[in-house]
């Protein structure tokens, strides 16, 4: 066929007698001007502009888009292409009509849709370079095109064309576009002024942009990055490289920070505030402060999901299209062959118009669309769009749900700030509460915001699917719809169920977590009593509950899986089968696969709907509690403390109508306030105002109950001197020092603070920060922070006064003893340190600020008497005073009385005196004599505490938590050992080829451990469900094209053969239904079985492990799997590997059958197969690296809120709240923008899938068309359904793959458990041989011992000999380190005894089972160790003993009445690690215990380390009555325990160097031993 511009078969296509503009195709060929114009134009300009792009500011990422009408001009070009592809279409189609190739019926389009292309491009480098002038070429442009196409059109309104014929509508279009661009560009003119304009208007770039720290530029790109999040290339592709760390995401845009949202949200519920101020029993609506703050964002989202889902039903009416196209191909043959260009009148009526010119065919837009090619592009397009318009909903929601999740968060920070210490402290808000609030309530909001939109789009889904189905199907479709939503409702009722069992799971799981908690603490104690299988037991009855409750749960989830899976199957039977029946014959191909289609289209709103209902009814809740939050009761506004204007408190300004409740922190309330009178006062020496820094006068005080706590307050706080606070516990020290902080509630009086100070001329005093108070609660609290941050506290470090600051709190020893010095973390997260140290670092941050005024509240409680001294003398006498710091002291010392220069006296909430020391002798004989008694006795009580030095044992407990027993040397070694492999291993490509393989080997060891049988089963039914649902399909496709096939599977009588079809196909149907259900069930079963025996195996080989392992691994560690890594594999891999399977198997079932029905698919399937590879490989890298970096970045934020509650007061005293507030602004923006990240990449990948899912489509809708063979129309439509489910499956395949390695790097950890040594418990005899009652003399034979922890690390004991006689009693004494500790062990066997043997009684222990070993010994160690239970229980958990023997054993200790005290008795509570007990007690229950052994051999390790004299005394007294028979070796921390031993062994470095009666030994003046003692007298 001969080519021509205008065709060679008619001579007049260039005959213009009649004047150009009559001629069609001159101008056609006219049209053809602009669009090469602008090619030669524009050309030169982009490759020239792309060698050399500068810009006037330099700014990242050129993605500055500052010319007006931008976006508008985007979405207009955008059109323009639509609309060229449309033209180019006609014209092909038009063209195929006629006998020669006409040219001039396509080839303008062409040019055009490239020039369009061009446009933009050319557009958007003008724009990022910055260059406004070179936008006049498009600007001609526009006017060029214009003026053509208008010739055009008015050529075709001459010559009387309507808007049926599709070519007029198109070329009217096109002149609408093209004024409209025109517009654009002349205001971009208007505006910039860069042409025609003497002064161009100069621009700077946004602050994100100047700004490199930004790198989340999704709302600084253009449309058409923004919709492919094209932006976000370099960072996925980077992860490959390196992994991605904060630094590489960021800082998040202005717009997005929480700040910002927080301002918008908090103006509008001040709005609302103000509307309700008048209606006193109406609260402002959070819900419309949400509104007014993101409302726009939500409905624009909701824009774009109704486009989604409207272009979403394009895809079923096109499958009905082009099956359609091939039932009618024949008749179409019949036609095309009568066809000339003579008669074209004559084709099908009213196609084509009566023709001006023969070579002009005009079609109408119905026979446009009956092409199937036009119908696959369209398809494709729709796809394109719908994909796009869905995934850009998804990101406005998520981008709202973070910011509204930000101001909610600084809301919620805001109001804790200012929370009256009353709500926390009578628990109206208690912690935990609030922590709830932070952790879920928000994020349940965020959550619902997620799925808004669903809530208004679904309904319309489901409308209109219906209404498309009716017009398919007529009335049986209402019955397939019927079937869909009667079934419904019982998936929101599976919804609730598995909330519920999750709940219960939930109790459970936290059970077992504190019962694997406390074995894990005490698991010295449980291997050396052998009592490790009893405790494991008692984990393993929780579990099996946990397991049940679990169960439950994947029941529930299996059915809502399968539920999803049946649904449509059985709609679409009850359809086929009705319709069959009423309307007589099956139903055509074209209406079987459209209505499969829409079936599947319905079915998703229905299954999310259950999901978004219970959202909706859970952030109903979260909003209720948030707004009882935010309208509790606030602080009072503490303005006087910002000088001396006296605050005159009104009577409580409480809620009307809550009932008050008189609740008083320490003791009922005596005095209602109007029945009180005032007791007659002695008044004071005068002060004058000025030497007051803070001044009550007649403050009555109350926590917020109406009822005064403290009342008649009249005291001053005389500046630059010490103020003492005394008085007994309960009479309201500490809540003075509150209510002068403004804490309490004034109901009547002022607190004034003076002025005075600015008149001081130091330089010194004018530096300080005059309003804050320095201020140290009773309770110490610490941040999660280094010890150097906990002290400097905000303010500037100062390294002189840091030192002399931790000197005076002798801080310095225990800084020494940190890993890393005071750069160590501490506080809940970091360190545990004790009491007595957490006090002092809080003392030390008092004085380390630089304030006027110092509080301290009793920072003597938790110290010993040398310390107190140290603090009294270097910290609070000299540091203080020196800064002439104006200092109040709450404190029961009253040995240092006669230091302070003002003392305040309570008594039962009042003031009883107040004075200096001498006032009070003088005044007040009876109350100073009084103090005197109480100091002698406070006197007898230091003398007995000088011996029990407690800070000593404070950091010995410290030492013993940070560093386990061997010496730290050797943990260096080993360290440097492990960093070398580290080293050698730092290759960049083995690290990569890590970070991109799938864990396949842990992935198999996973399915292993639910057992060969369940995998096996589990495979076999998955494959057969998919096969059975792809049986249905194809039988569909039989049947319903039959009539155009002459082979049939059933026979063709008419009766039988329908009954036939419909037989087969309800039986399939069947049993794909039946198959849903087996399969999703065999998978959560199999799920179960192997979470079940991972655990089994972790706890007992935990339980089994050595002892070193419990040294050397952090506690945390081991926690962590029983915790976080267990509830992993309990809960969500088995879920995520249904999915997973699930998509796979129908991405693969799809292309199979595409395959099966255009075999050409598999051609085009190459190309598409290394691009899906590559974006899934990129992909899981960068998703895994941000979902650790969102879950990293959670847990500080949650910590810096639960910090803030618990430290309010001393935040306020200090005047901090600023910078706790700018701290958790940080926090809060550091973690949004991980998660926004995250999303962004989520949506990265679905867009590209979908992209893919819609070329799969394409490919497979024009290898269907191709016109070689012809296949049945049946299999045509099967291939484009299952190319249309394969769009949405796609990205779950690699969502659930990168979900699934996330989680399957928790069954890793827990197998890196599994494949631990165990202890060795066998022995070489046999158990008989061993006699029952052994060891009954208690002889003990050391031969040649050597011992080491471990066999590749030195022995720390060597070759020691020693024999102890049966009875006799042995003290072992030595410096830290010397091995005593180590012998102690190896009677136990829990060290390795690598040389000599240990013989008792006659046998040599290594020989006999360790449980029978350990189960005849007794030990008591030095930190007493308790199990929550009762205390029958603590003294006997095999329950072997009679009552009579654990009452005797309790008697020994001097227990017994004590015990007969509490409710129960024996079987009163024990609290987790007996805190309801004192050391001293603690420690005698382990002496009962040991007693209830009844062994011949007790071995006591430096038992009386912990306790007071007292106890110790008793405990001494004990072994030598009660143990007189039995033989016991003592382990001694002071030497003075064991002066009366038979035997004393003294060691060092793991020999033994005295060993000798006490006697002999002291005589021996340079002995060892003999100095020992010395030094300990």
């Amino acid at each position: 066929m001969k080519v021509a511009f205008c065709g060679n078969d008619n001579p007049s296509a260039y005959n213009i007698s009649a004047g150009f503009l009559k001629n069609v195709c001159f101008l056609d060929a006219l049209n053809l001007v602009p669009h090469v114009f602008l090619l030669f134009i524009t050309f030169p300009i982009l490759f020239i502009g792309w060698g050399s792009q500068s810009s006037k500011v330099q700014i990242h990422h050129n993605t500055w888009l500052h010319f007006p009408g931008h976006n508008l001009r985007w979405i207009l070009t955008f059109t323009l292409l639509f609309v060229h592809v449309c033209e180019i279409g006609e014209g092909i189609v038009s063209d195929a009509q006629l006998k020669s190739r006409h040219l001039h019926l396509f080839l303008p389009a062409i040019m055009g849709f490239v020039a369009a292309t061009t446009s933009i491009v050319y557009y958007h480098n003008i724009e990022t370079s910055n260059f406004p002038k070179l936008l006049l070429a498009l600007f001609l442009y526009w006017v060029m095109a214009f003026v053509t196409k208008t010739i055009k059109l008015v050529r075709y309104c001459q010559d009387g064309f309507s808007f049926q014929q599709l070519r007029f509508c198109i070329t009217g279009l096109m002149v609408v576009l093209y004024g409209l661009l025109m517009a654009v560009e002349i205001n971009v003119i208007r505006v910039r002024k860069y042409v025609f304009f003497t002064d161009p208007q100069k621009v700077k770039p946004p602050e994100d942009l100047q700004d490199l720290g930004v790198r989340f530029l999704q709302p600084f790109v253009n449309l058409l990055s923004k919709a492919t999040y094209w932006w976000m290339n370099t960072l996925i592709i980077s992860a490959h490289r390196k992994p991605i760390d904060l630094k590489a995401i960021g800082k998040l845009p202005i717009a997005m920070r929480a700040l910002t949202n927080y301002v918008r949200l908090k103006d509008a519920y001040e709005e609302q505030k103000k509307k309700v101020e008048d209606k006193p029993n109406r609260k402002p609506s959070i819900w419309l402060a949400m509104y007014r703050a993101f409302g726009r964002p939500i409905l624009l989202s909701s824009t774009f999901r109704y486009l989604a889902d409207l272009l979403g039903f394009a895809g079923p009416l096109c499958i009905s299209g082009i099956v359609m196209t091939f039932s009618n191909k024949t008749e179409d043959d019949i036609l095309k062959t009568n066809a000339t260009s003579a008669n074209y009148t004559a084709l099908t009526s009213g196609a084509i118009y009566p023709v001006r010119n023969s070579t002009d065919p005009f079609l109408t837009s119905t026979n446009f669309l009956k092409t199937a090619y036009v119908l696959a592009v369209l398809l494709f397009l729709a796809l394109i769009l719908q994909r796009t318009f869905l995934q850009a909903s998804y990101y406005v929601t998520i981008e709202t749900g973070i910011n509204l999740r930000g101001a909610l968060l600084a809301m919620i920070y805001n109001k804790m700030l200012r929370l009256s210490t009353s709500n926390l402290s009578m628990g109206e808000m208690t912690l935990g509460q609030i922590n709830n609030l932070v952790a879920i309530e928000t994020n349940q909001l965020m959550w619902f915001l997620f799925l808004c939109p669903n809530l208004w789009a679904m309904p319309v889904q489901i409308i209109m699917g219906v209404i498309l189905l009716y017009n398919l199907l007529g009335q049986s479709a209402l019955v397939g719809a019927a079937v869909i939503v009667l079934l419904a409702p019982i998936q929101y009722f599976i919804a609730t169920k598995l909330a519920e069992a999750q709940k219960s799971t939930l109790d459970y799981s936290t059970e077992r977590l504190k019962k694997t908690n406390e074995i894990l603490k005490g698991i010295k104690l449980l291997k050396l009593y052998a009592w490790e299988h009893i405790f494991c037991r008692s984990v393993e009855e929780t579990r099996v509950k946990e397991l049940t409750s679990l169960k439950t749960f994947a029941l529930y989830t299996s059915l809502s899986i399968f539920m999803n899976a049946a649904i449509p199957i059985a709609a679409v039977l009850a359809t086929f089968v009705t319709y069959t029946y009423i309307k007589e014959e099956p139903p055509t191909t074209a209406q079987a696969f459209a209505s499969l289609s829409l079936f599947h289209i319905l079915v998703t709103p229905l299954f999310l709907l259950s999901t978004v209902v219970r959202f909706a009814v859970k952030a109903i809740i979260s909003v209720q509690k948030l707004n009882e939050f935010l309208i509790s009761d606030e602080i009072g506004d503490d303005s006087w403390r910002n000088g001396d204007t006296a605050l005159i408190c009104e009577s409580c300004k409480k809620h009307t109508g809550l009932p008050s409740k008189a609740i008083n922190r320490k003791q009922p309330l005596r005095h209602q306030l109007d029945s009180y009178e005032p007791p007659l006062r002695i008044p004071t020496r005068h002060l004058d105002i000025d030497d007051c820094a803070i001044k009550v006068t007649n403050g009555y005080f109350s926590w917020g109950s109406g009822l005064a706590t403290l009342s008649n307050i009249d005291i001053r706080i005389p500046t630059g001197q010490m103020t003492m606070i005394v008085g007994q516990v309960g009479c309201g020290k500490s809540s003075l020092l509150l209510a002068v902080l403004g804490e309490m509630q004034a109901l009547e009086g002022k607190v004034h603070w003076n002025r005075g100070y600015e008149s001081e001329s130091s330089f010194e005093a004018s530096r300080r920060n005059r309003y804050s108070v320095a201020y140290a609660a009773q309770k110490p609290w610490l941040l999660n922070a280094t010890v150097e941050e906990n002290i400097t506290f905000g303010s500037p470090f100062n390294k002189q006064r840091y030192k002399a600051v931790t000197d005076a709190c002798s801080l310095q020893p225990d800084i020494d003893l940190l890993p890393f010095g005071d750069q160590t973390e501490i506080g809940e997260r970091g360190i545990n340190l004790s009491g007595g140290q957490r006090q002092r670092i809080c003392v030390a941050r008092a004085l380390y600020q630089n304030t006027n005024i110092v509080f301290l509240d009793d920072p003597f409680s938790a110290l010993d008497i040398h310390l107190s001294d140290h603090l009294m003398q270097e910290g609070i006498l000299k540091f203080l005073k020196d800064d002439k710091r104006t200092l109040v002291l709450v404190t029961h010392k009253l040995q240092y009385l006669p230091h302070a220069d003002w003392i305040i006296a309570m008594k039962d909430g009042t003031v009883l005196r107040e004075g200096t020391l001498k006032d009070i002798q003088t005044k007040d004989v009876e109350l100073y004599e009084h103090w005197k008694t109480l100091m002698n006795r406070q006197d007898q009580e230091l003398e007995k505490d000088m011996e029990a030095d407690q800070t000593t044992l404070e950091r010995k407990t410290l030492r013993r938590a940070m560093y386990p027993r061997e010496s730290k040397a050797q943990l260096e070694d080993e360290d440097e050992e492990e960093e070398e492999e580290e080293e050698d291993d730092d290759n960049m490509s083995t690290v990569m080829r890590l970070r991109t393989n799938l864990p396949w080997k842990t992935c198999w060891q996973y399915l292993t451990s639910g057992g060969f049988l369940l995998l096996s089963l589990m495979i076999f039914s998955k494959l057969l469900k998919h096969s059975v649902i792809v049986a249905i399909d194809y039988w569909l496709a039989q049947w319903t094209s039959m009539t155009n096939n002459g082979k049939a599977l059933c026979s063709t009588e008419e009766p039988a053969r329908k009954t036939c079809y419909v037989a087969v196909f309800s039986i399939l149907s069947g049993a794909g239904i039946v198959l849903c259900l087996v399969t999703s069930l065999t998978v959560e079963w199999m799920g179960l079985t192997a979470a079940k025996n991972l655990h089994h195996d972790l706890l007992n080989k935990i339980i089994l492990g050595p002892i070193r392992f419990f040294d050397t691994t952090p506690l945390g560690l081991i926690l962590n799997r029983f915790s976080a890594d267990t509830n992993i594999i309990d809960q969500h891999i088995p879920p995520t590997l249904e999915s997973l399977s699930r998509s796979t198997l129908l991405c693969l079932s799809a292309i199979g059958i595409i395959s099966y029905a255009t075999p050409w698919f598999v051609v085009a399937l190459v190309p598409l197969g290394i691009a899906f590879y590559f974006i899934q490989k990129y992909f899981r890298v960068a998703s895994k690296d941000l979902q650790e970096l969102d879950d990293s970045t959670q847990l500080p934020l949650l910590c810096h809120f639960s910090e803030t509650a618990e430290g309010l007061t001393t935040i306020r005293a200090f005047r901090h709240e600023p910078r706790f507030k700018q701290r958790m602004l940080e926090l809060t923006d550091t973690n949004n923008i991980a998660y926004l990240f995250l999303s962004a990449a989520n949506r990265w990948l679905e867009v590209r899938t979908d992209y893919l899912g819609a070329f799969i489509v394409l490919t497979a809708a024009v290898a269907s068309i191709s016109p070689d063979d012809d296949p049945k129309s049946g299999l045509v439509g099967l291939g484009l359904l299952y190319a249309l489910t394969i769009t949405n499956y796609l990205n779950w395949v690699v969502r659930n793959l990168a979900d699934l390695e996330v989680q399957m790097s928790a069954v890793k950890k827990v197998n890196s458990f599994l494949n631990m040594e165990s202890e060795n418990y066998e022995g070489t005899m046999d158990i008989s041989q061993v006699p029952k009652d052994w060891p009954q003399e208690g002889e003990i034979k050391i031969e040649n011992l050597c011992v080491r922890y471990e066999n590749n690390l030195k022995p720390v004991l060597k070759h020691v000999k020693a024999y102890i006689k049966p009875g006799q009693k042995v003290g072992i004494c030595g410096r830290t380190g010397s091995g005593k500790s180590s012998l102690s062990l190896a009677f136990f066997r829990m060290v390795d005894i690598f040389d000599g043997k240990i013989v008792i009684d006659g046998i040599d222990i290594s020989k006999i089972p360790l449980d029978m070993l350990r189960s005849r010994l007794s030990i008591i160690l030095q930190d007493p160790i308790l199990f929550s239970g009762s205390i029958r229980f603590n003294l006997d958990p095999e329950c072997k003993c009679t009552d009579d023997t654990l009452w005797e054993a309790l008697e020994i200790a001097q227990l017994k009445n004590m015990v007969k005290s509490l409710p129960g008795g024996l079987d009163a509570i024990v609290t987790e690690g007996g805190e309801n007990f004192s050391v001293g007690q603690r420690q005698l229950f382990c002496l009962a215990r040991a007693f209830v052994r009844k062994s011949s051999i007790l071995i006591m390790d430096e038992a009386t380390a912990s306790i007071d004299m007292a106890t110790e005394n008793i405990l001494q007294k004990v072994v030598m009555t009660a143990f007189a028979d039995r033989t016991v070796v003592t382990i001694a921390h002071r030497v003075h325990t064991i002066l009366t031993a038979d035997l004393v062994i003294v060691m060092k470095r793991g020999v033994i160097l005295e060993y000798d009666t006490p006697e002999n030994l002291l005589a021996q003046e340079d002995g060892i031993f003999a100095s020992f003692v010395r030094a300990d007298m």
